[in-house]
């Protein structure tokens, strides 16, 4: 006999745990996702990527705008659910998680306790990491604090970005989440307090200011950065022309370690490479977005846009 679960979750990355919860034909009594929102320049109403696989497998589910609201959790305790299942989604609060007999876990990607918070696949490249992983712990009053029940590591590759890692952390996080349904069922785990450091490793939620980049940074750093935001948010900066002063981001970048004459922080294009002039060499920006353009490769939008001389990034 299988536990009976409900999942909580809203972006791609709780779709592929999800699916991997549905393909092992666990019975999933009820999904619980984000309500529906506008965005966009349009403002069209957009709803998660759990609740569209939900309605293309015909999985039942709930889009709360208050967890705590008495009939949706007179609903969730209806179901009589064995499990809760949370993956990428906002905090719960002690009434919902307390529900099944079984517990409440959360699969996270890190090693906590490191990384705790909203953005710990960027942080852990930004930061340079060597290895990550992911997690499963037991939900609690606070924020990732929970008993850790299982873990997964995993080496962090040279050329790691936001989406390779998200990638790679998936899918081992697919095979930990079945792993700690079954050892939660079958009460062959014993939890274990997290221990915390002096020096605790941090990811907080991705803003405006935390995603600018640094030209005072090391050229290393700079580029570990754009690694870590590519492709969401994406790395930005601000490109001074004068009198006007427009955003853009980088996507991949490379570096240039060399001496040169030119101020530090210029825009430079060099036959059909874009450069920025650096302390230590030069930034050579692949992949970049202008303010309300498409974005493109370096060469792509050389072939049709002419950058000014003079310009500098800050």
């Amino acid at each position: 006999m299988k536990p009976k679960i409900v999942f909580f979750g809203t972006p791609d990355f709780a779709v592929g745990i999800l699916n991997e919860i549905y393909q092992k034909r666990y019975s999933i009594d009820a999904v619980v996702t984000s309500p529906d929102r506008k965005s966009g320049r349009g403002r069209k109403i957009n709803s998660s990527a759990v609740k569209d696989y939900c309605v293309s497998k015909n999985i039942k589910f709930y889009q709360p705008e208050n967890l705590k609201e008495k009939s949706f959790v007179s609903k969730l305790r209806r179901h009589n659910s064995d499990l809760f299942i949370v993956v990428a989604f906002r905090m719960i609060p002690k009434i919902i998680w307390s529900i099944p007999m079984k517990g409440t876990f959360n699969l996270h990607a890190s090693l906590l306790p490191h990384y705790r918070g909203a953005a710990p696949i960027n942080w852990a490249i930004i930061n340079q990491e060597k290895m990550s992983g992911v997690t499963t712990f037991l939900i609690d009053e606070k924020i990732d604090t929970g008993k850790i029940l299982l873990k997964s590591e995993y080496k962090i590759q040279k050329e790691e970005t936001f989406d390779s890692l998200h990638y790679n952390l998936l899918n081992i996080g697919k095979t930990l989440v079945i792993e700690t349904i079954e050892v939660l069922f079958h009460g062959n785990v014993s939890p274990k307090e997290q221990i915390n450091y002096k020096t605790q490793k941090i990811a907080p939620k991705l803003t405006k200011e935390n995603t600018r980049i640094n030209w005072n940074n090391p050229l290393s750093q700079i580029v570990s950065f754009i690694k870590g935001l590519n492709s969401y948010p994406g790395a930005w900066s601000e490109i001074s022309d004068s009198d006007t002063v427009n955003t853009f981001k980088i996507f991949e970048s490379d570096v240039e370690y060399t001496s040169h004459n030119y101020n530090n922080n210029e825009l430079l294009v060099i036959g059909k490479q874009i450069k920025i002039s650096h302390k230590e060499g030069f930034l050579i920006i692949k992949n970049l977005q202008l303010s309300n353009k498409k974005r493109l490769s370096s060469n792509q939008l050389l072939n049709g846009y002419r950058f000014n001389t003079g310009v500098f990034v800050t």
